[in-house]
């Protein structure tokens, strides 16, 4: 099992930057993808980055060339920077860890956080 912990939402205006981060214990499998995803009122949960063990990252491309997406593997740890933010932005942001377990792919879930950008 994984158990995820985040930190670093809060309100911030039009502009302004937020870090979030994620720290994972538990049993971390060899492989695995971590995540942010993010679900704003009236819309579905969409992610909104992705990064593979091995540093590899995707974006959604309402965010690409604002958040960065990092991980320090030896703390466990996933990392969203977040700059240039949008009233668009806002929602509550969850983080996921993607774990491979006996040949399957299995998700687990932080509580969320809100992160607000509003002036």
């Amino acid at each position: 099992q994984v158990q995820l912990v985040e930190s670093g939402g809060g309100l911030v205006q039009p502009g302004g930057s937020l870090r979030l981060s994620c720290a994972a214990s538990g049993t971390i499998s060899s492989f695995n993808t971590m995540a942010w995803y993010r679900q704003a009122p009236g819309k579905q949960r969409e992610l909104v980055a992705q990064v593979t063990s091995g540093g590899g990252a995707n974006y959604a491309d309402s965010v690409k060339d604002r958040f960065a997406i990092s991980r320090d593997n030896a703390k466990n740890t996933v990392y969203l920077q977040m700059n240039n933010l949008k009233p668009e932005d806002t929602a509550v942001y969850y983080c996921n860890t993607r774990q491979f377990y006996d040949l399957n792919w299995r998700d687990y879930w932080g509580q969320g956080t809100q992160v607000t950008v509003s002036s």
